[in-house]
């Protein structure tokens, strides 16, 4: 798993203008399979992505993130091992 953290390089008015495009993204995404969660951080200056694949793989998806064609927010990867998971969780390993 992959987990990507966004921080905003603009405004939230100006990232307002691209959210409905981000939102489409990443619903494609989870109907894709290849998200698992999303969110803002709070306070509201950037957000999270929990992704499915190796490293590479999902570099190249986040590249494809309408924010990040519109070079609006810096994108940062951590790949995670997991070995543990709450009950209901067992996908995310």
């Amino acid at each position: 798993m992959i987990i990507v953290l966004l921080t905003y390089k603009v405004s939230t008015e100006e990232l307002d203008t691209s959210i409905d495009a981000h939102r489409d993204w990443l619903m494609a995404s989870i109907e894709a399979g290849r998200l698992l969660a999303a969110g803002r951080k709070v306070p509201r200056t950037g957000g999270m992505l929990l992704a499915r694949g190796d490293l590479d793989q999902v570099k190249t998806w986040a590249a494809t993130d309408p924010f990040a064609v519109n070079g609006l927010a810096d994108y940062d990867f951590t790949e995670v091992a997991v070995t543990l998971t709450a009950d209901g969780l067992d996908g995310l390993k």
